[in-house]
């Protein structure tokens, strides 16, 4: 830090009774008071120095009355260093006071007007030749303008310390004189090497700091009246990544918004705590510190992580801030959803969070909606062939190169992948989601489902983990009606579940019947004909029920299953081996020899392994059920053949 020493008496202040005085052998002739201060003082060497103290003096009755300053900028302490300055006494300037000494010079007007080399010509010149040449130095004066706004601003020194801060940043460092704070963060070489010469290229970045958003730390420290001009210059110049813009704002929201965070839980948890005026002006800055952060954001997609825009969403419904900073946050956040984490996602919802015996949900399950609408929206796959044109259009069409058109379909199968990519990434982090959610007892039905349905059915590749997220949901909701049940699980397609899942949902006894059956229909039919049965070999009754669940036999059947196994939580875990698995010699559908049920033929367990081979039989082989839910199957097979 830069200081300045004006002055070469030694300090003669002393106080007596109550009163500041300076020791002389003159005796003093002007009483000065500031605010609960007074001060002996002698006229002449005050008088020469300050226009203002001129004036009072004069327009005073006589020669003992009391000056008052009471509205002297700076309090009593500047006024003593204005005051020892008059009478040559040693002063010293730095950042931390040369604002309030500007301030108070400029209010006794101690300008060159009353006399050559006065104190606000030395201020100036210290001001512009050390304290904005200096890193540290102009911050820590821009901080102390807020101690004196309307003054700072009239004098413009809250201007020029943010514009000297600003080509600071968009500069190299080499090029301005870093104070000893800054120079710790710089290499050692590269400062002893760079100081005060000017370097471009590769010779320019080695003489830079070791990371390039080494300015966002000290500038978190101002506050965010000051800090928000101090970015929008830094934004405005142009020159710096909108990525490293995004950095420094994350610096600052995780310097400033965890203690809002925690200050209003602590405030809507105690029921005891006074909603005052006081408590309202604070919720009011946090606001405004939010919203001042969002408007900063740069516009570029990608210059913030999605997690960082979820944070900030978070923020925004713990403060309640207005629903259109929310809305373009949601809209920030749609644009890059597939880099989003499920506990990302998981936004308190702020109605809870002011009711703790409220029966709303835990989380805000309508913002995550209204982002993955949005996302939907914007990621509309354009067409991946080239457009037909009308005739109208077909000479114009035949000027243009081959070439030309065949880049132009290049471009749209490229970004229709994309699209396509993003959407499969979504799906998995949905589906994360929604097993999240289902833990919520407040959670109901119709909302569980619109979220699940949001996603496009091609972007699953698989439905295990929303089977887990629909089981998870009925262990949570023991008490929903059979036709909860059904449309619940009216969104799962059976034929996307991989075969430990078809394991366990085989002996899930919360499913419904029905959804029971179809995984056993599939996984037998798909047991079948990956054994190697060929499609004109299976049953006419399985082969009915297959095209009429639109599968298509003369195509492989690789597309029957899948292989995406399972991983939760350890409370909510489940696999092959924590089930309750069937005994080793598991039963099957042991019928007499050419036993008819329900007018379809089948054949004895030994008739039955000459047909299928040994692959089939184990796969075939199902826990013991009810017999009424076999004879369900079996009508419903023969209603299909019957039909066909």
């Amino acid at each position: 830090m830069k200081f300045m020493k004006l002055g070469s008496r030694p300090d003669t202040f002393y106080t007596t009774e109550a009163v500041r005085s300076v020791s002389s052998e003159v005796s003093t002739d002007l009483i000065i008071q500031v605010k609960g201060s007074r001060y002996l003082l002698h006229k002449f060497p005050l008088l020469s120095k300050c226009l203002r103290l001129q004036q009072l003096c004069s327009e005073a009755p006589d020669s003992s009355s009391v000056v008052q300053l009471s509205d002297f900028p700076g309090g009593v302490e500047t006024f003593e260093l204005c005051a020892k300055f008059c009478y040559g006494i040693t002063i010293t300037l730095s950042a931390y006071n040369i604002v309030a000494a500007r301030c108070a010079a400029e209010y006794l007007q101690m300008s060159e007007d009353v006399e050559k080399g006065n104190l606000i010509y030395k201020l100036e010149v210290f001001f512009t030749s050390c304290i904005l040449q200096g890193w540290r130095d102009c911050i820590v004066t821009l901080q102390t303008t807020r101690a004196y706004p309307l003054w700072s601003e009239e004098l413009a020194i809250t201007g020029r310390c943010i514009d000297s801060i600003a080509s600071k940043v968009l500069s190299y460092p080499s090029k301005v004189s870093l104070s000893h704070s800054q120079s710790r963060r710089v290499r050692d070489d590269a400062v002893s090497s760079c100081n005060g010469v000017r370097h471009s290229g590769k010779l320019a970045a080695a003489c830079g700091p070791s990371r390039p958003n080494w300015w966002a730390e000290d500038l978190a420290e101002l506050g965010i009246d000051l800090y928000w001009r101090t970015m929008a210059a830094v934004k405005s110049g142009g020159r710096v990544p909108s990525n490293l813009i995004g950095d420094a704002l994350k610096v600052y929201a995780s310097r400033w918004l965890p203690s809002i965070c925690i200050t209003r839980r602590r405030c809507s948890d105690d029921s005891n705590y006074d909603d005052s005026d006081s408590h309202d002006d604070v919720s009011s800055k946090h606001r405004l510190l939010l919203e001042s952060i969002i408007s900063l954001l740069p516009v570029e997609k990608g210059a913030v992580s999605c997690g960082f825009l979820l944070k900030l969403l978070k923020a925004a419904n713990i403060l309640n801030v207005s629903s259109s900073w929310r809305t373009e946050i949601t809209r920030r956040v749609a644009l890059q959803l597939e880099d989003a984490t499920t506990s990302d996602l998981l936004i308190p919802n702020s109605t809870g969070m002011n009711n703790s015996n409220s029966s709303t949900t835990t989380y805000d399950v309508d913002m995550v909606m209204s982002i993955l609408e949005q996302f939907m929206v914007q990621g509309q796959s354009p067409p991946t062939t080239p457009p037909r044109s009308k005739l109208g259009f077909e000479r114009r069409r035949r000027s243009r190169s081959a070439e030309n058109i065949n880049v132009e379909f290049q471009e749209s199968r490229r970004s229709s992948s994309a699209s396509h990519s993003s959407k499969l990434k979504v799906a998995k982090i949905i589906d994360g989601y929604l097993q999240e959610i289902a833990r919520d007892v407040n959670l109901p039905l119709p909302k569980f489902v619109e979220v699940a349905e949001a996603v496009p059915d091609f972007a699953r590749l698989d439905h295990d983990d929303l089977y887990r997220a629909i089981d998870i949901y009925l262990k949570a909701h023991r008490d929903l009606s059979k036709t909860d049940r059904k449309r619940l699980c009216r969104i799962l397609n059976c034929k996307k579940l991989s075969m430990e899942v078809c394991v366990h949902a085989a002996q899930n006894e919360l499913l419904p019947l029905r959804v029971v059956v179809q995984v056993l229909f599939f996984e037998q039919a798909r047991a079948a004909t990956s054994g190697g049965k060929m499609a004109a070999e299976l049953p006419p009754n399985i082969k009915a029920l297959l095209m009429a669940h639109g599968v298509d036999l003369s195509r492989a059947t690789g597309t029957l299953s899948t292989t995406t196994s399972i991983h939760g939580g350890p409370e909510d875990q489940w696999s092959v081996s924590g089930l309750k698995s069937p005994p080793s010699k598991m039963p099957s559908l042991r019928t007499k020899p050419t036993e008819n049920i329900n007018g379809v033929e089948y054949h004895d367990e030994a008739d039955t392994a000459r047909r299928a081979p040994g692959k089939l039989k184990s796969l075939c082989a199902m826990p013991a059920r009810p017999k009424r839910m076999f004879s369900k199957l079996w009508t419903m097979n023969r209603s299909a053949s019957e039909k066909n």
